[in-house]
């Protein structure tokens, strides 16, 4: 009896921000591993997530969004997307084919074009593009790269996302997995309790609140029940953001608590209690500790 080699690789998936990476991501996984926003810039670190089809075990490194960055924080987010695609075996380069080709997106693929591994452009949100219109954004993608490997998705509804696995598996190196079988990704459960926090305060806040805001543990207890009672601390950099945060009578602060609440809960399939505090920490953003947390590099 003959047995197959199992395969596995790495596939690291960059754009730039708000194409729709960390959509895309969840969708090849089939389960949420990387929060999602219509905010720019809300993935922070690089995440891992493994998906299995057949032998092949596949590891997507969902990448911070490349844009041209200003602060500390930001240099480290571009600094994990360009060592993500560094470590893959396939890159993808997620484009949002409503906003087309720009100077970013150029700049980008000239750089992967010195790059040895393989690269697949993705374009994504395809569903609201004209036929007419993505043919086009093709032509001028094959005119302006070598890059002949496109693929077009809607990462939204899954539209072209099997077809676009089934080919990156099949070219997976042969070796042996690097992960369990039963784990989807290697973001610590605390970490990934803080991120869909996160990710409720940015989409409640998206328009009243920037992006310096981030969400410790600051207590974690499982009960007796099997129940995990959870104490989270938002921090923001001002006073005035502490308000935004809470809401007129604390109404924002309970809707972000009682969302987060209920999704924890689905994820980690027993009952969530969960607490919020805000707090004001001015440096936050300028602690070494918090980017080793996130597995970003603080002098970048």
């Amino acid at each position: 009896m003959t047995i197959k080699p199992t395969r596995c690789g790495i596939v690291a998936v960059i754009g730039p921000t708000n194409a729709g990476k960390s959509t895309l991501v969840n969708k090849f996984i089939g389960s949420k591993v990387s929060i999602v926003t219509h905010k720019v810039q809300t993935t922070r670190s690089r995440i891992r997530a493994i998906s299995i089809l057949d032998l092949t075990q596949i590891i997507y490194v969902d990448t911070p969004g490349i844009f041209a960055p200003q602060r500390r924080l930001e240099r480290a987010m571009v600094d994990a997307a360009w060592v993500g695609a560094e470590e893959a075996d396939i890159v993808l380069l997620v484009i949002d084919s409503i906003r087309g080709i720009g100077a970013n997106i150029k700049s980008i693929i000239d750089k992967l074009s010195k790059r040895e591994c393989q690269i697949y452009i993705v374009l994504n949100k395809i569903d609201n593009l004209k036929r007419e219109l993505l043919l086009r954004l093709i032509d001028e993608l094959k005119y302006e790269t070598k890059i002949n490997e496109i693929f077009m998705v809607s990462a939204l509804n899954g539209e072209g996302v099997s077809e676009l696995q089934t080919t990156i598996a099949t070219r997976m190196p042969a070796g042996p997995w690097l992960f369990p079988d039963d784990q989807l990704s290697d973001l610590p459960q605390r970490l990934l309790a803080s991120e869909i926090t996160r990710e409720k305060v940015y989409l409640y806040l998206h328009q009243e609140l920037p992006y310096s805001v981030a969400v410790d543990n600051d207590n974690w207890k499982e009960l007796k029940d099997n129940s995990i009672r959870i104490e989270q601390v938002i921090y923001v950099q001002r006073e005035s953001q502490k308000g935004i945060v809470l809401g007129s009578g604390g109404k924002t602060i309970k809707r972000i608590r009682m969302e987060s609440q209920r999704e924890l809960s689905d994820l980690f399939e027993t009952k969530v209690h969960l607490f919020l505090h805000v707090k004001v920490s001015a440096n936050w953003i300028n602690e070494p500790g918090r980017y080793r947390e996130w597995g970003l590099r603080f002098d970048a």
